[in-house]
């Protein structure tokens, strides 16, 4: 038993020897790391890009100066353009300052033994210089820098098209901000960056619009919208359109940057319309019932375009959306909206040979000799023009400051002048309106006047001449 505690006492004592000297051991292993890295650098250790892993001061110093002779900057520009900068184009050198140093002893080396698997990259730009004008000069005469390679970006815009208004794309360009171009690449060769895209960096110049922009959408969209209607105006033998072309050049934005229509440019087409078609008192050519031309002056038929309403009425049709015939908003109205406004339904007047010819319809169903207003008694002579048929009554009482007299068809068409059957006359036609004229109306047989009113309506035109 004695034996055997001894043996057992002996084999404590080793393992506790052996104990002591491995902690010796990693302890002085650990202190040597410790001094070790104090003067090299710790495992892992980028510096400018260059791994100065386990080197000293002096070693990684060499080091930079050497990559620094061999140093070359690649420019990548847009389109995947490359182009280069040598450390003798840039006056590049290098020039040890204590910076190496003074990293080294940032380093934490009492760590040292959990830096094998990490890595730490560290930029120096103080030990490194280069020649300000020469690289200045070398990075202005790089193709990309160049005038004629230059492309300035522009915007991305509205186009009219044949199918109406589309987006044009924006243009990238090439022109690039030389300011920026000139820091960027002076950063790159003092830390030893071997690349740099000038893309990626911002350096190029970018349009202010591009085609996603919501404003340019919008706008477009409401471009489109308001040019694809369709006003058709209809004038009976005549159209006018109202389309694309013409609607594009009344856009203007209003106070909320909305497309609408500018009124006063629209009023000016509705005017033009006017002047073009508008027949209310203006001169007509007539052909009378046996082939003559007169030419028509005066009196109150005829249609006339009420401007403002008319104005209203395009502006909203547009804005509406919706593709329309249209007829304009008449302050006065014809019979017919023909070239030839007069129609086929009319009443025809002849002063001079006093006869009055009634068409229904193209067709002379009325062909008879009247008396109309006495010529030689002021204010008595039967106006002439073109006129429209104010009203109907059937009996009326005409009067006058010295006469009344009762009618069977009362047919005014020029204030108190209108036609009329008059059975007090037994002769019509001839001279007698010379002597005894009325005064101003168409004295007309009965059985005439009668199937002038039962065939005629308000409205309808009478023709009046010499």
């Amino acid at each position: 038993m004695t034996n055997e505690k001894a043996k057992m006492s002996v084999g404590k004592k080793i393992v506790v020897i052996l104990i002591a000297v491995f902690i010796l051991l990693t302890a002085a292993a650990y202190f040597l790391g410790v001094y070790y890295f104090s003067n090299h650098f710790l495992p892992g250790s980028m510096v400018n890009g260059l791994n100065c892993s386990y080197m000293s001061v002096d070693e990684a110093e060499d080091l930079i100066a050497d990559k620094v002779g061999a140093y070359a900057l690649t420019i990548v520009t847009r389109n995947n353009g490359q182009e280069g900068i040598t450390a003798a184009q840039a006056g590049l050198t290098y020039t040890p300052d204590g910076s190496v140093k003074k990293l080294m002893e940032t380093q934490d080396r009492f760590k040292w033994f959990l830096a094998f698997n990490q890595k730490k990259n560290y930029e120096l730009s103080t030990a490194t210089t280069y020649d300000k004008e020469k690289l200045q000069e070398s990075v202005r005469n790089l193709k990309c820098m160049q005038e004629q390679n230059t492309v300035e970006p522009s915007d991305a815009y509205i186009k009219e098209t044949e199918n109406g208004y589309e987006i044009q794309a924006e243009n990238e360009g090439a022109s690039l901000k030389r300011k920026q171009v000139q820091k960027l690449i002076a950063k790159a060769v003092t830390t030893g960056v071997t690349s740099v895209d000038l893309e990626e960096q911002g350096c190029y110049k970018k349009p202010q619009v591009y085609k996603d922009d919501k404003t340019l959408v919008k706008d477009c969209e409401q471009m489109n919208k308001l040019t694809s209607v369709i006003i058709t105006y209809d004038f009976a033998d005549r159209t006018e359109t109202v389309d694309k072309d013409v609607i594009k050049n009344w856009l203007v934005k209003d106070g909320n940057g909305d497309y609408t229509l500018n009124r006063e440019q629209v009023a000016a087409y509705v005017n033009e319309l006017g002047y073009k078609y508008d027949t209310f008192g203006q001169t007509r050519t007539f052909i009378t019932y046996d082939g003559r031309e007169k030419t028509i002056t005066g009196g109150d038929y005829g249609w006339a375009i009420d401007q403002q309403a008319e104005t209203d009425g395009l502006i909203q049709a547009i804005l509406s959306g919706e593709t329309q015939v249209r007829e304009p908003v008449y302050a006065y109205s014809g019979w017919s909206r023909d070239s030839n406004d007069i129609g086929y339904t009319y009443v025809e007047i002849d002063l001079t040979n006093q006869r009055m010819v009634f068409y229904k319809d193209g067709v002379p169903i009325v062909d008879t000799s009247v008396v109309t207003g006495n010529p030689n008694i002021a204010g008595n002579e039967t106006p002439t023009g073109c006129y429209a048929i104010d009203a109907m009554k059937s009996p009326s009482v005409l009067t006058g400051e010295d006469y009344a007299a009762e009618v069977t068809f009362w047919l005014p068409f020029a204030g108190n002048v209108g036609i009329h059957d008059a059975t007090w006359r037994t002769e019509f036609g001839g001279d007698l309106y010379m002597l005894e004229g009325s005064h101003g109306c168409v004295n007309t047989p009965y059985d005439q006047a009668q199937i002038i009113y039962n065939n005629i309506g308000i409205g309808a035109p009478v023709v009046v001449y010499k």
